[in-house]
């Protein structure tokens, strides 16, 4: 069993920054993949970001490209997602994941967090 407990969030004007940070316990993340969701108000889930159990390769939503980096600390046991140039639809609960498929479907993940409040606003 992984616990997965993010932190980071909160409220920032549009093209400022965030890092958003999940820990996990339990279990050593090193063996899965990981990846971040975000849910908007009324919206499904979506992908935002992932990472191979290395490190070694990432992707990212087009939404989010060349904005959003995912990286990850094996020895630490966390994963990270910095925000750049955030803007008001990025406004959202972000969720980090951990799944043993590379996917960008949330049910291929297994394990979630519960969710911190990104809030994108003037």
């Amino acid at each position: 069993q992984v616990q997965l407990v993010e932190s980071g969030g909160g409220l920032v004007q549009p093209g400022g920054s965030l890092r958003l940070s999940c820990v996990a316990s339990g279990r050593t993340l090193s063996s899965y993949i990981m990846g971040w969701f975000r849910q908007a108000p009324g919206k499904e889930r979506e992908f935002v970001a992932r990472i191979t159990s290395s490190g070694d390769v990432i992707s990212s939503a087009d939404s989010v490209k060349g904005r959003f980096t995912i990286s990850r600390d094996n020895a630490k046991n966390t994963v990270a997602l910095q925000m750049n140039s955030l803007k008001p639809e990025d406004t959202a609960v972000y969720y980090c994941a951990a799944a043993v498929k590379w996917s960008i479907s949330t049910t291929d993940y297994r394990y979630w967090g519960q969710g911190t409040q990104v809030t994108v606003s003037s």
